[in-house]
């Protein structure tokens, strides 16, 4: 068996136990109800769907949109510390290994079909689009468009399909009540999820290119995160291996910190001359002579990765004192029925 091949089916292993644990509320999925303990109070770093009915924890982009100007306060200091501070450790390993949406377009691209292609049409221009529906539909139209003092969760009433395929399909199958309110949005939901599903068996993770917020959010953090990838310019050949091991067409020998990067670490595998690799601690004892290049940037970069860690938690310690973990759990509770395209 190859490396890149071994290291895949690590991920996914590690893929499939991250989802056992945050969706693992098996009388959910079997009584058709959605999980509202205590814990739902708490984000995952993922896009996990707070309607799926074996979901354990709350989605930080379906309570962002859910807090957006709440009243109590303007924005949520909570949800965006959160999301600052796994960006700043993590980066987009998020979305490699810790997101079930993800975890699904990775098996549907498995599925043998002889026309599979990385990227679709208009690549260059569509991953723009990520960064369009992050602002519109996440952060502007919640923030001003509300349903009484909740805002409205947009992305997740009108296009993600993590909601509708976790969520939505399992609550109407299994709930007699849900199923009679679904209609024209459910039915819109469904028909966008089956599209997007067609697309990642041709296409390399289409949403995760295109589509994800989340994505795009965590990518801003790429460069500076914690956990990112160096490369040996002197033992670098530049022979595209990476490349063409990478599911989201990145060029590592020349941007290992790409935005569009999702940290599967299928180059670092795939590379010859083992010129890439992470910052992990036996990665850098095993590789010493990796240059950083200019050590005045390199020191700039390191104090601007621990403040932006340190904002973050003084963001969510702010959160905390503000009583905002339990308004999260409320909200989310109030819009968990519109986040899957009912009500």
């Amino acid at each position: 068996m190859s490396q890149p091949k071994k290291r895949g089916n690590l991920r996914h292993w590690f893929q499939a136990a991250w989802f056992a644990l945050t969706n693992g509320y098996a009388t959910g999925y079997l009584q058709g109800k959605i999980y509202t303990g205590k814990t739902k109070a708490l984000c995952v770093p993922g896009l996990n769907c707070y309607s799926c009915p074996g979901a354990l924890y709350a989605c930080p982009i379906g309570s962002l949109q859910a807090v957006l100007d709440s009243g109590s306060f303007r924005v949520s200091c909570y949800v965006f510390g959160f999301l600052m501070a796994f960006g700043t450790l993590l980066g987009r390993f998020i979305c490699g290994w810790m997101c079930p949406f993800g975890f699904v377009q990775d098996l549907l691209h498995k599925i043998p079909l002889k026309s599979r292609q990385k990227n679709m049409p208009g690549d260059r221009y569509l991953r723009k689009l990520k960064y369009v529906i992050l602002l519109m539909f996440v952060l502007i139209l919640p923030y001003f468009v509300k349903d009484g003092t909740a805002g409205v969760p947009w992305f997740c009433k009108w296009i993600c399909p993590s909601g509708t395929l976790l969520g939505g399909i399992p609550l109407v199958i299994a709930n007699s009540g849900i199923r009679s309110c679904a209609a024209v949005l459910f039915r819109w939901k469904t028909w966008l999820l089956f599209v997007i599903i067609f697309l990642s068996i041709k296409y390399s993770r289409p949403f995760c290119k295109y589509l994800c917020p989340l994505g795009a959010l965590y990518g801003v953090f790429n460069p500076i995160s914690f956990y990112r990838l160096k490369v040996d310019q002197e033992a670098c050949v530049k022979c595209g291996a990476c490349q063409k091991a990478c599911p989201m067409d990145v060029k590592t020998w020349e941007t290992p910190n790409s935005a569009e990067c999702i940290r599967c670490g299928q180059c670092v595998a795939a590379c010859p001359k083992s010129a890439i690799m992470t910052t992990a601690k036996e990665a850098l004892k095993k590789c010493p002579v990796v240059k950083c290049g200019d050590e005045k940037k390199e020191k700039r970069m390191r104090i601007l990765r621990w403040g932006v860690l340190a904002f973050s938690v003084v963001l969510i310690a702010l959160g905390v004192w503000q009583n905002e973990v339990s308004i999260v759990l409320n909200k989310a509770v109030n819009i968990c029925l519109e986040c899957i395209g009912i009500g």
